[in-house]
């Protein structure tokens, strides 16, 4: 009789056991799937003249580690059609969104939003330029050429959630142009009547955070990287320049939320597999709730 109740008790065990290890199977798949990502990557355009910090001698390795990551959404900046179209045909389960800045097509850098198309379900996009004319191909303000800020609305597959997300590169000359670009994103959010939405605006402002136009940001949008409940790791700043070497303290790059949890604010410094630099800026990696 001891002996049949020590193999039930055994048996109970065995399947208390079975069951745990499922329910955290489950569990953690749950809090995978109520979780999304999005990076900013500035990737820099094709320049030959960047020698060993090339394009063509980069762009396997960028494109494993957005593999690697593998964000829900990536927007990235300076990209030309072809390298856009490299990293499309590199990295899979993605579709994107975007036009060339000089013709609205395919001509000049886009500020393309790559998205997990297994995951999220594309309602509509956009693109406008940053200037008074923003709906055609224009130059704002004192900038140096045209800039353009590409958005798109998704829906989670899973959850039906409705997520806003804005991709922008700001002049980098300009300083009108730049307070005048984000005073312009935070009316077309106002536009859109999407106060009380979830909403990412990420992209190369070429502002530090005292400037103005991160300022004129904050007065409607969280700065992920402050908000984060992990708190943040990586460098404090997200441009190098190609400089290895360089301890970063240069914080041009963002993703701004609107009522969104945000878990966790990252600056990647991954490298090549020589130390160099995969970019000349540090991609961010937000990880926020569904």
């Amino acid at each position: 009789m001891h002996s049949f109740k020590k193999l039930i008790n055994r048996y109970n065990m065995i399947h208390t056991k079975k069951y745990l290890f499922c329910f955290l199977i489950i569990f953690t798949f749950t809090q995978m799937e109520s979780q999304t990502t999005a990076m900013s990557y500035n990737i820099r355009y094709d320049n030959k003249n960047d020698r060993e910090n090339w394009w063509g001698n980069r762009k396997n390795e960028l494109v494993q580690m957005l593999d690697y990551y593998h964000p829900n959404f990536i927007g990235i900046q300076e990209g030309l059609n072809h390298q856009v179209k490299f990293i499309d045909q590199k990295i899979k389960q993605y579709t994107y969104i975007g036009v060339g800045r000089d013709n609205g097509k395919e001509k000049g850098e886009y500020t393309a939003i790559f998205y997990d198309s297994t995951k999220f379900e594309l309602l509509t996009s956009n693109t406008f330029w940053l200037s008074e004319t923003p709906d055609k191909v224009s130059i704002g303000w004192d900038a140096s050429m045209e800039r353009i800020c590409t958005y798109g609305v998704f829906k989670n597959k899973n959850s039906n959630a409705i997520i806003y997300v804005f991709n922008a590169h700001f002049d980098h000359r300009g300083k009108e142009s730049r307070k005048e670009s984000a005073q312009l994103i935070l009316k077309k959010i106002i536009e859109l009547n999407i106060n009380k939405k979830r909403i990412i605006v990420m992209g190369d402002f070429n502002c530090i955070p005292d400037d103005e136009p991160i300022l004129i940001f904050k007065s409607l949008l969280d700065d992920g990287k402050i908000k984060s409940k992990k708190g943040f790791y990586g460098p404090q700043g997200t441009f190098s320049g190609f400089d290895h070497l360089l301890i970063m303290e240069k914080r041009i790059d963002y993703i701004f939320t609107k009522n969104i949890e945000v878990l966790s604010y990252r600056h990647l410094d991954d490298r090549r597999k020589n130390n160099l630099c995969i970019s000349d800026h540090l991609p961010i990696l937000i990880e926020i709730d569904n």
